[in-house]
């Protein structure tokens, strides 16, 4: 077992998978995206090209049992742990569902692509368009290890997210130097599936809607020691502003914890019946950071990869 482990360490290593630190500039094809997705003006016209297009989901590397065979310090340092599991091979490519009570766990979300959504001026007039950046942030942003409940409701086969490591801070790059800082997460996530809710097969369609905290805590301080709970209530370099007439800076002294909808749409393209196992790919969208409500209007994130899950009973 563990010659095993060192082989399959070895052969990551050759790989270059920790390459995968800038997704946006990956060669992976594990989503296959639509050509025309540059072009759209909508991100709910973007989650249709991109499930609709997908054909099959190769999350990581190695399976779970592959991951399993390793050590700690075999994984240590190659990127592997900022990776999802695929699913095991070989076996039938159908989850039947009874009458029970049934979980979603070990769910793995791995973007693959980080793009900003930013409105454009051209001669057709104003529109949007999908810009791509490069995360520059260590190689934390897979949320993993999440779980919650799967039942049956409104007559849809239904997940309800519960816990796990389901938010991680992540900071990208626009072509023009410009950083984006937002909270990747899926937290309260409520997903739906267009199928039938007695089981779930290749094709199978999650949608739902989750809830994106602020990038920044109360206690937090700007580089004025202006803070929501604690520190100055204004800049002091400003006393005069006290009488009146710091509208302007209205947003940068009044601060506040936005929370903010996003919403997700996952295709199942492997299943593992024996195992329970599910992976394929999804797409996402939601707001970036406000700095407290320092900015007004948060920027649109539109991420893509791909996901990873056990259903248990």
């Amino acid at each position: 077992m563990l010659f095993l482990g060192s082989c399959i360490a070895m052969s990551y290593m050759n790989a270059r998978l920790s390459g995968r630190a800038a997704p946006a500039e990956s060669s992976r094809s594990a989503v296959q995206m639509s050509s025309d997705a540059q072009k759209l003006q909508a991100a709910g016209l973007a989650a249709a090209l991109v499930l609709g297009a997908a054909q099959s989901a190769s999350a990581g590397p190695f399976t779970r049992s592959d991951i399993a065979s390793l050590t700690y310090d075999q994984i240590k340092g190659t990127g592997l742990a900022n990776t999802c599991p695929k699913v095991e091979a070989g076996a039938t490519s159908k989850i039947t569902l009874g009458t029970g009570k049934y979980k979603i766990e070990e769910f793995c979300l791995e973007p693959t692509s980080f793009q900003v959504l930013e409105d454009k001026l051209t001669k057709a007039g104003l529109v949007t368009e999908a810009v791509t950046t490069k995360v520059t942030t260590r190689q934390t942003y897979v949320l993993t290890g999440i779980d919650g409940d799967l039942v049956t409701k409104d007559g849809k086969l239904t997940f309800i997210e519960k816990d796990g490591i389901d938010y991680a801070p992540t900071t990208v790059q626009l072509p023009g130097g410009e950083r984006v800082p937002f909270l990747f997460t899926v937290k309260s996530l409520v997903a739906q599936s267009d199928g039938p809710a007695t089981s779930i097969a290749p094709g199978n369609k999650f949608s739902g809607k989750f809830t994106v905290p602020s990038y920044r805590t109360g206690l937090f301080l700007d580089p004025k020691g202006r803070g929501m709970v604690t520190g100055y209530d204004q800049a002091v370099a400003l006393p005069a502003l006290q009488a009146g007439g710091d509208d302007g800076l209205f947003g940068e002294n009044n601060k506040k914890f936005d929370v903010f909808p996003g919403s997700i749409e996952l295709k199942v393209t492997d299943v593992n019946g024996e195992l329970g196992e599910i992976g394929g790919v999804f797409v996402q969208k939601q707001p970036a950071d406000t700095d407290l409500g320092s900015k007004s209007k948060p920027k649109e994130m539109l991420l893509k990869g791909s996901f990873f899950a056990t259903v248990t009973n």
